[in-house]
């Protein structure tokens, strides 16, 4: 069997390892009508059984825990975990070694994380189990037969797979620019902008996929919500630190010279989150 890190695209298992600390900090939420879309459309309420798949540091784990789901985290990089791990640190962790559940113990209610890459789910997630799989900006790394053999395994019947993306809304020139710059050093590594998370659909046990858009700002400092943004982008923290720099030096140097930031201690980066769902429709 494979190990996580062979199963993971190398810019991933390298660059969050180092850019844990900045995606806290840099990354944006999600815009509360997520979660109205979650209740009415993707059905998620008391109860519901979620998967978190790509969990990262959990940033959109709270937003299920809000809506009563019962929730599984399950999360490829031992760094992104770790951040998990302190943000809910009453959550069951069944891999933890010596772990044994507690009854009299206060967890958090209804959370469980993983260590586990979405190709090879823990046997624990058992077969059918699972009302909810989401994956908010974490798809494209896992987009192949292997990851959604696995999701509809432990997907009822009817389930729902759900994919959302926060977006850089390019229709502002300086975020255009500055996406610009970001572009030139992708590469080939995965992403929602190169689309090809698409090719694995359609895939025949899932029904044609649904789309929608919410669009809502990241406000703050310009280190947080830009450079911080940027430095937790696994292509370019998995890049050796004199390139990094040099990304990070024209970006601060469009900031430094753009009229709508230069100057100024507070920014509002727009965003569209872009949402998509399928229905498992084969047992």
């Amino acid at each position: 069997m494979k190990s996580i890190k062979e199963m993971l695209h190398w810019s991933a298992f390298t660059g969050y390892l180092h850019a844990a600390d900045a995606f806290v900090k840099g990354r944006p939420g999600y815009p509360p009508e997520v979660d109205k879309w979650l209740q009415n459309v993707i059905k998620v309420n008391y109860q519901t059984v979620v998967m978190d798949l790509g969990a990262g540091t959990g940033k959109f784990t709270q937003h299920l825990i809000d809506l009563g789901a019962k929730v599984i985290a399950v999360e490829p990089v031992q760094a992104m975990l770790d951040k998990f791990k302190a943000r809910y640190p009453n959550a069951r962790y069944p891999q933890e070694p010596g772990f044994e559940h507690d009854p009299n113990k206060k967890y958090e209610p209804d959370l469980t994380g993983y260590l586990a890459a979405a190709e090879s789910l823990p046997p624990q997630i058992h077969d059918h189990s699972v009302d909810v799989v989401i994956c908010a900006h974490a798809f494209h790394w896992f987009a192949n037969k292997e990851a959604m053999t696995e999701i509809h395994r432990v997907l009822k019947p009817g389930g729902r797979l759900v994919m959302l993306w926060n977006l850089r809304d390019t229709q502002e020139p300086w975020v255009a620019e500055v996406a610009g710059i970001v572009s030139e050093v992708a590469g080939e590594s995965p992403r929602f902008y190169s689309q090809k998370w698409r090719e694995v659909f359609p895939f025949g046990k899932f029904a044609p996929l649904h789309e929608h858009h919410f669009h809502h700002l990241h406000t703050g400092s310009p280190e947080d919500v830009i450079i911080n943004r940027i430095k937790s982008i696994s292509f370019i923290a998995s890049k050796p630190q004199a390139e990094q720099d040099a990304v990070l030096a024209r970006v601060r140097e469009s900031i430094a010279n753009h009229p709508d930031l230069k100057g100024k201690a507070e920014v509002s980066v727009p965003y569209d989150t872009a949402a998509f769902h399928t229905v498992k429709i084969l047992p």
